[in-house]
């Protein structure tokens, strides 16, 4: 069975969109440090990947590489896939509720008020991408509808939307784009399997689309923004190995007798 290796791309969206580049705004990290990746949480990941030989001489099989992107400081994507589109009807039922209440009499303090509570939206934007706007009311970074006076808003989470370079170009690794059952993104993520019969270093630039929140023609709205970063993955020849033994994969050695007291 293939070895999956996670890789995660944390991405300061704030600072990315304002310098209109992901150097210096993204930070790597992968499940394979204790194998000897290096540069964990800076932007100069190498993955290692193992297993290219087992003990006997014969080739292993391709290993799984697996991107999750994420933005820094926005609502975490674990929570419910419902939750933005809650929040918006929420505050659109507070809204309502509150204009009730005022009925006939409502000063221009109380209207003020409820545009506060109703929010700010922004349309959806077109072209690839904009599955991961998963609703038109604009949130803060603490998951509340945003009003006028919001100081940070609530980044959709960023968008793989290739992977190129030379681990591509020269066949080491095969990126595609897969369908999920997983929600959390989507129910969209990248993978890739790895020839490991070819030791080296082998860079690769992914290609990442962030949303920033623009005002067009006197409304809101979602435009991408289409940014890049690097990685690379180091192959390594190293026989896989039993990790509780240290030896060659294949059943736990067992002894005849147990051992003495």
């Amino acid at each position: 069975m293939a070895q999956q290796h996670g890789i995660i791309v944390l991405i300061d969206v704030d600072n990315a969109l304002r310098s209109r580049s992901l150097d210096g705004n993204a930070y790597w990290f992968d499940n394979m440090r204790f194998l000897g990746s290096t540069g964990e949480g800076t932007r100069s990941l190498v993955t290692i990947v193992p297993g290219a030989y087992f003990l006997d001489g014969s080739q292993a099989t391709e290993q799984v590489l697996n991107w999750l992107p994420a933005a820094l400081g926005a609502i975490p994507p674990t929570v419910p896939r419902n939750y933005l589109a809650e929040q918006a009807r929420q505050s659109d039922r507070e809204a309502l509720a509150g204009l009730a209440d005022l009925g006939g009499d409502a000063g221009s303090g109380d209207l003020e008020r409820l545009r506060e509570q109703v929010g700010r939206r922004a349309r959806r934007p077109r072209g690839r991408g904009s599955r991961s706007v998963t609703t038109g009311k604009v949130l803060d970074v603490t998951g509340q509808v945003a009003g006028a006076d919001a100081a940070a808003y609530n980044y959709p989470t960023p968008v793989i939307t290739d992977i190129t370079g030379p681990a591509v170009s020269e066949k080491i690794m095969y990126p595609a784009q897969y369908a999920s059952p997983d929600m959390v993104y989507d129910g969209w993520y990248w993978a890739a399997t790895v020839d490991t019969s070819r030791p080296g270093v082998y860079p690769y630039t992914m290609h990442v689309q962030l949303h920033e929140l623009v005002e067009r023609d006197a409304e809101l709205v979602w435009e991408s923004v289409d940014l890049t970063c690097e990685s690379a993955l180091k192959i390594i020849n190293d026989p896989k190995r039993n990790a509780f033994t240290g030896a060659g994969v294949g059943p736990l050695p067992v002894p005849a007798v147990p051992p003495g007291p």
